[in-house]
Formats: structure tokens, sequence, C-alpha cells
């Protein structure tokens, strides 16, 4: 493996280079000047850390325009500002010192303009000599813009913006209720993840250039109340221009209640801004999202789930071929990965139209591949035996070079070069906090599980480990339930940081994971208390039977917190202490609570086969269907799957609980909702089990505030040493 890295970029100065002439803004952060003086990564330097990301290659291919997002814990918040680099690397140039927030930078066709989002609006400012000039507002959307696009030859713009829902508010009925607050509905889907779905998101075409700032565009989905893009985690990805910008592809789930919290068919669809004409691409299945035309236009590319009702479902790459001048027939869909066995992310069209690069996780490391639609061949363009996660590449330069960011668990995102195993690193926006860390030793070590199977765990060891002495363990228990634990970098569940704390971390790719094909990732579906429980239990003990290990705890969130919830009732002394967060506890009162039920539909046990039928109401008559809806893995189904699952649902075994556990929640976590973590607590509490309960009224299933993130690192690892340092 080879190296090349520019010399390292050191002081604030230099890492803020800027103008003479540009003077910080109100309300302006920077870049930290932190000194470690103990070697040690903390909570406190690791919200230090300078946030890097959307990078985007200038039209000439010359130059990298980005973001990064610096954080205060006394003000509470983050504020992200632009930056250039040469592709060649270099001094970064600091283009805006603004006390608010810019977003979404795009290039301007000849590269003498910079389009970006500031306060829920779009501007435009000149790019000369190296520097941003005069800014000029293009819109006044009334509801603000969140998102958008630039048609090829910017003459025009895709916006998103919010539209009222289904849900109704006291003033939809009443206006002089102005100020009542109430949500009412007569179907589900009335709230998602975070939010009540009084609003949802709408997209909009609209003109440039007209000498009028932006008020109203075409709608999209005029009259529909279905959400474009799709939420509450989709983007401006899920519209594509076509290269002649007479057309956008974008995908979308074109259901409402029921229908839509149990279903996750989402389908590609092609508009045509001038005539309001739409045509539908692909009908039945899964997830279809990330519509891609070919440069050329000649082709639509996306990424597909099969199987409707299933988030884990493999993300195949499709292609179709465009039928006649018009671009609103298509060919036959063509799966570009029948036979590669990993899951597709970002796809990108090369600029020939002859191929397209993708990343994908294999085998535990992220990297980027490529894609020949003719060939039916896909060759892996980053070596394997790199422990970097890398996205998909935003540009390609001339020798093949390619553009992309990556991350491990040691560094946050920077932007690097890539050929094959030659890597040089473009950017380095926290070096100057990182080298002054101690390092540490990472292994990746293959488990025999049970039944005979390999598992990859990563094992990350502290600074100056010396394996004659003890140290206490962290088992991370994964969300999901489906996901990688990979090479990537956290801000909250980061391995660096726990490393640092003095505990061997130890990461295992239990049944359920992603990066290692379908079959082992399927294996979790309907059977959460299975194989994927077991494998948790062979990472304990191994790390247990290591005699530099004085104790393990096992830590998880979401899906892992149930991990947590239900390996409490089963461990006998396995384990030592447990930290759950956002966890579920009651299967069944979770089933009851949350949003989309195509999630605990499909993994408690529901039918393989999905579908419903919209026009059918009335009561059950076999347990299983509702309003035409299956639900096999509902509380009152006799599917045996479901059965299972509901009988052996962590809340049923706190009998057995005698183990320190600390519950964290959310009281905005509408996915999983925040009693959950209430009711845990409550019972350890009853039981007699030592144990705490934190949570965070204003966070959702994440903890995004500073100052919260920062009582949330203290808590999580004052926990942890109260129980497995015995000698603090």
């Amino acid at each position: 493996m080879k190296l090349k890295f520019f010399a390292a970029l050191a002081g604030i100065l230099v890492l803020a280079a800027c103008s003479n002439e540009m003077k910080p803004q109100e309300g302006y952060i920077g870049p930290s000047a932190l000194e470690i003086t103990d070697g040690h990564m903390t909570p406190e330097v690791l919200l230090s850390l300078g946030r890097l990301g959307d990078p985007q290659l200038s039209p000439d291919g010359k130059t990298i325009l980005y973001g990064v997002s610096y954080t205060s814990i006394a003000e509470n918040r983050s504020v992200r500002n632009l930056f250039t680099i040469p592709v060649e690397g270099g001094q970064p140039t600091q283009l805006t010192m603004d006390g608010k927030s810019i977003s979404s930078a795009r290039w301007s066709a000849d590269g003498k303009a910079i389009f970006f989002l500031q306060e829920g609006q779009l501007w435009k400012a000149d790019y000369r000599n190296g520097r941003l000039g005069q800014r000029a507002k293009l819109s006044d959307v009334p509801a603000g813009i969140e998102d958008y696009l630039l048609s090829p030859d910017q003459s025009q713009v895709i916006y998103v913006s919010g539209v009222h829902s289904a849900v109704e508010v006291p003033a939809d009925t009443d206006p002089a209720l102005d100020k009542a607050e109430a949500y009412a509905t007569e179907d589900l889907m009335y709230r998602h993840w975070d939010h009540w779905r009084t609003e949802i998101c709408h997209s909009f075409v609209a003109p440039l250039n007209t000498g009028h700032p932006i008020t109203e565009g075409r709608d999209i989905l005029e009259g529909e109340l279905f959400e474009l893009p799709n939420g509450p985690f989709s983007d401006i990805a899920d519209l594509c221009w076509s290269p002649d910008g007479r057309y956008i592809a974008y995908s979308c789930k074109k259901l409402e209640g029921k229908q839509y919290a149990f279903s996750t068919n989402t389908c590609i669809y092609v508009f045509c801004p001038a005539t309001g004409e739409t045509t539908q691409v692909t009908f039945d299945g899964g997830y279809d999202t990330h519509p891609v035309w070919s440069p050329d236009g000649s082709r639509l590319a996306w990424l597909s789930m099969e199987r409707d009702g299933y988030e884990a479902d493999k993300v195949r790459l499709m292609v179709a071929d465009v039928l006649g001048e018009e671009g609103l027939e298509f060919g036959p869909a063509r799966d570009l990965t029948q036979d590669f066995k990993y899951n597709v992310e970002g796809p990108v069209w090369s600029e020939d139209s002859n191929s397209i690069y993708f990343s994908a996780l294999a085998e535990g490391i992220q990297g980027i591949f490529n894609a020949n639609p003719d060939a039916g061949e896909i060759v892996r363009l980053t070596a394997d035996n790199l422990w970097f996660d890398f996205d998909a590449p935003f540009g390609i330069l001339q020798d093949g070079t390619l553009l992309t960011t990556y991350a491990s668990m040691d560094f946050p995102t920077e932007l690097v070069a890539v050929k094959g195993s030659d890597i040089r690193q473009i950017t380095f926006e926290n070096e100057h906090i990182l080298k002054q860390l101690e390092q540490h030793k990472t292994e990746a070590l293959w488990l025999d599980t049970v039944d005979g199977q390999k598992m990859l765990t990563w094992v990350l060891y502290p600074p100056k480990f010396d394996a004659s002495k003890t140290y206490p363990a962290i088992e991370i228990c994964l969300g999901g339930p489906q996901g990688t634990l990979s090479q990537g970098w956290s801000y909250r569940w980061n391995y660096l940081l726990m490393c640092h704390q003095g505990y061997v971390v130890v990461l295992p790719n239990r049944r359920g994971t992603t990066a290692f094909g379908q079959e082992w990732c399927e294996e979790i579906s309907g059977d959460y208390i299975g194989l994927n429980m077991q494998d948790y239990l062979t990472a304990a003990r191994w790390a247990k039977a290591e005699p530099y290990v004085s104790g393990v705890a096992a830590c998880g969130a979401s899906y892992g917190g149930y991990s947590v919830y239900y390996l409490a009732g089963i461990h006998k002394d396995v384990y030592d202490c447990f930290i759950a967060h956002a966890g579920i506890f009651n299967e069944e009162h979770m089933y009851y609570t949350t949003e989309e039920m195509w999630f605990p539909n499909w993994d408690n046990g529901g039918l393989q086969e999905y579908a419903f039928t919209p026009d059918a109401i009335g009561p059950a008559g076999d347990g299983v269907t509702f309003g035409g809806l299956q639900q096999a893995g509902s509380p009152w189904s006799s599917a045996p799957k479901a059965r299972r699952h509901y009988d052996n649902s962590p809340h049923k075994l706190v009998h057995a609980w005698h183990t320190p556990i600390l519950c964290i929640h959310g009281g905005s976590d509408f996915r999983v909702p925040y009693d959950e973590g209430m009711a845990a607590f409550n019972a350890a509490q009853l039981m007699g089990v030592p144990s705490k309960l934190i949570v965070f009224p204003s966070e959702n299933h994440w903890i995004l505030k500073p100052q919260n993130a920062l009582y949330w690192h203290r808590s999580y690892f004052g926990w942890l040493d109260r129980w497995m340092k015995p000698e603090l």
C-alpha cells in the first residue's frame, strides 16, 4: 500500500486561510486551536473537530469546493462555511466566514459563480481570483428551500419546500385558533421519526435568471399529498435532470396513510416540466431510489430493492435504455449486480456513459467499484486491503484517478485522490488536533461462531496497551438491525474515543450485518433472538477469556438497545454492565406506537410476500389482515415467527435482570418512542437492579445538540467507569 500525503497544514491561521479583506461575521465559529497535553481523546476533543463534506469539482477540474462545520460547545451550536482547495492539494482557501450556516454549494457552469443555500433561500455569489464576490438572493419562497438542483444549462432549478399535509391543525378549521396547538388525523403516518407530519416536502421547478427572486414554482406533485424527496432521510439525490434539461427523473412513494405506513414501494418516475406529463418507469417492488441519467441521455440508472416492506433487501444497480427521441419510453430494466453480493451506494456515470462508479461495503470495508452495463463486469477500483471507508467518487481525472472522500475509525472525513492502492490525501482538516493523540492498535479478527461460520470482529486496544495488564472491554451491539461495523467515523459511537478511555473495544459484525452477502444479512429478520445473539455472546466470551480483559460491558442503540435489553435477561454472568440508547424494550408496545409499520411487520416475522388491497375495509377475519393490509408480524398474529418473537420480547425476561444498566432515550424519538426507555428503567428499578435513566426531551433517535452530546458522552463513560473500573 502506498500513501502519499502533502505536508500537514498546522495552525488555525493556515487552516482558516482567507483573504485579508474578509472579516468574521457576528456568530462566526471557526476551527479549534485545541491543545491536548496528555495525548488522550476526550468528548471535548471529538466535538471540536471540523466536519467536512459535500465536495464539488469545478468545471475546469482544477478546484474542489466543500463545506466545513465547526462547533461551539459554549454556544451550543455549529456553523458551516465554504472552502476551496486545488485538486493537487496545498493550502485551502476559506471563502466565507459567516455567522449563519451555508450549505449545498454548487459551481456555476462556467466556474465564475457559486450557488448556495443560507437561511432557507437560494443565493448566488461571484467567484473570481479564488474569492467570493457580490452575493445575490435568488429566491424568496415563503416556506423556504430545503435543497435544490440546477438544470444542466442552469436556466431552471428544482427546489424542495414544504406543503401542508393531511394532518389537521386547529387553524385549518378556524383561522382564529392560530395559537392553539393540536394535531388531528383519521389515518396513519401522522408523525415520522422526530416530527409531526403537518408538513411534507414537495419539489418545484422554476426558471432562473428572470431578474426577480423565485417565489413559487411548478409543483411536480401538484394536488398530491405524496413526498418528494421521500421522507425523512432522502434528499435531492432522489431527483435528476436529463442531460438536455427536458425531463426530471425522480423517486417517490405514491401512497398515503396506512398504505404508506406498511409499504416501501418507492418507484421511479419521469416528469416533463414543459408539459406536466409524468411517466412511470418502475412499478411493484421495494425501494427504487437515486435515479441517474447517463451523460449522453441514452440510459437511466437507479438503485432498487426487490421486496416491498423490507428495508434491508439487497440494493441492486438497475439500468434501462431510453427508447425514442422523446425520452419518456424505457426498455426493460437490467440488474447489473445480479452476481454481485453486496449493496450498491451512490451511482455515478462515467463521462463517456460507458460505465457506472459506485461504492459498496464488502467484507467490512467500503470500497469503490465500476460496473460496465454492456460487458456485465464489475471491477473493484480500490484495494481490498485498505482500512478506510471510501465514498463514491465526486470527480474522475483524465488519468483515471478518483476524487472522493474517505474516513476510518481513526479520523473523520477527508478529501482524497485514489488510484488503486495509491492514495493521495488532499485535505488535512483535523490533523492539527489528531496528531496530538497517542497511537493505538486495531485488529481485524475472524471469530468462529456457534454454527461454524466466521465473523469479522474489529478490536481496538487502548494507547500504550500492555497485554500483561488488565483492561475493561466494551462490546458494541449494532443498531439497524441491519448495518455494518466498518472503518467509518461517528461523532457519538466513536470507537477511538472509547479506546482512549482505557477500554478494549470489541465490534462484532454479527448476523444481520450487510457487508457479507444477503444470506448473512437476512438471518436476523424475524429472528431477533436467534444466532445474532449467540454471535454477541461469542465475541463477549472471546474477550472475557483473554487474560488482559477484566470484564465486558455491552452497549448499543436502537436495535443495539434491544440487544442490550435482551442480553440482560439471558447472559447469566457474561456481562458486567449494560448501556441501552433508544432501545426497543417491549415489542408489543413498540408495534402499537412506532410510525412506519412495514418495519415491525417484516422484522417481527411478517409474510415474505407482501401486498395490500387499498380498497379493502373492515375488521380482520383471520387475525392477520386488516383493511386489506397483511400484518403477519403483528402482536395479534398467529404466525409462528411472530409468536416466537413476541413471546421472547425483552420485557418478558426482566425477572432475570441483575446487571447494572443505563437507559438513555430522546423525547422526540418517534421510531422507538421514549417510553420504551422509561419502561426498561422502571423494570430495572422494580427488580432492584442498579440503574439510571437519562431522557433528552428535545432530541430524537440521535443526540445532535453539542451540549447534549457532551453530556451524553460524559454520562456514558461515567456509567462504564463506575461499574467497570472499581479502582476509581
